[in-house]
């Protein structure tokens, strides 16, 4: 039997959220050759590693490694108490500003991709590794009429469930909690065309990068049109870390862009900080099609305009 993957939004205790600025789009061509996975990584007990092939070959190169990998995960996660401070990895002070940065960056794609006055159904996300509802309970459920929940961790979910039950206060007809899966990410696949908002927040590291192509490529069924993913996550400086605790990996930038490349997937718009010490955060947007271009073209005026040889 194949063993679950788990999420719950955690904050590693490496990371840190921080101050965001915004960044215009830009997409990588999909038939780019680049090799940012070449780059060297190392775990959290020092070990060096030559690229992220050598590490992935170590860790899930086989059926059985695989199978391990996501089961050590799953594991560690069953033993974490199901609390903010729990799912946050002792963190639970930063709850508040991360929404807050996530809620300063969802306005702005909610004003652009999906005005109220030319909208003719209700808006619908699904929060992927939920957790304990923390995110659908501070954040989505106050923008979408309906959120569905995906995490795998029983404990963590049933705790979701019964914070966002009708009669809460944080749920009402217009805005509530509608589907609970109790199913790992790798082996999820959504509802044709339900999603406005795929939200994967602080769980995509427990992914081996083949799960996490073929769970996007699996997951654009689930879009609306125009619709987007939401990706927040912790970003190495470069190459990767390997976490041995609880089995997971942060990836940089770059080794992102990667894989969005092998998903067919465009970065329309992103949010950053660069903490001194600690793990920086970024929130990428995600679209199926590429960006437009724009085109800049100065006027004949200035273009005809003659010219000081000095």
């Amino acid at each position: 039997m194949f063993c679950c993957w788990v999420t719950s939004h955690s904050l590693f205790s490496t990371s840190v959220i921080t101050a965001f600025t915004c960044h215009s789009p830009f997409s990588i061509p999909a038939n780019r050759k680049i090799s940012y996975m070449d780059a060297g990584g190392l775990d959290s007990d020092g070990r060096k590693y030559k690229s992220a092939d050598e590490m992935w070959r170590e860790q899930a190169g086989d059926p059985n490694k695989k199978t391990e990998w996501y089961h050590h995960g799953v594991t560690y996660w069953e033993g974490v108490k199901a609390t903010a401070d729990g799912v946050l990895g002792g963190y639970a002070n930063v709850d508040e500003l991360d929404i807050s940065c996530s809620e300063d960056f969802l306005k702005i794609l909610l004003s652009e991709r999906f005005e109220a006055d030319v909208r003719s159904q209700p808006l619908v996300a699904l929060d992927c590794g939920s957790g304990i509802g923390r995110v659908t309970k501070n954040l989505l459920i106050r923008y979408f009429n309906e959120v569905d929940l995906l995490e795998p961790v029983s404990h963590f979910l049933e705790t979701a469930r019964e914070t966002l039950a009708p009669g809460h206060y944080t749920n009402s007809d217009m805005h509530k909690a509608v589907n609970f899966y109790c199913v790992p990410l790798q082996d999820f696949t959504p509802d044709t065309g339900r999603y406005d908002v795929i939200w994967i927040q602080w769980c995509i590291g427990h992914l081996t990068d083949d799960d996490f192509v073929s769970f996007f490529k699996r997951a654009k069924v689930g879009l609306k049109p125009g619709g987007l993913f939401v990706l927040k996550e912790n970003i190495a400086r470069s190459g990767f870390v390997l976490d041995n605790e609880d089995r997971s990996i942060t990836r940089s930038d770059l080794y992102f862009k990667e894989l969005f490349s092998r998903c067919g997937l465009h970065v329309y718009k992103l949010k950053k900080g660069f903490p001194e010490e600690l793990f920086a955060v970024k929130i990428y947007a995600l679209t199926t099609d590429a960006p437009k271009k724009v085109h800049r073209t100065r006027s004949k005026t200035q273009a005809n305009r003659p010219r000081i040889i000095k």
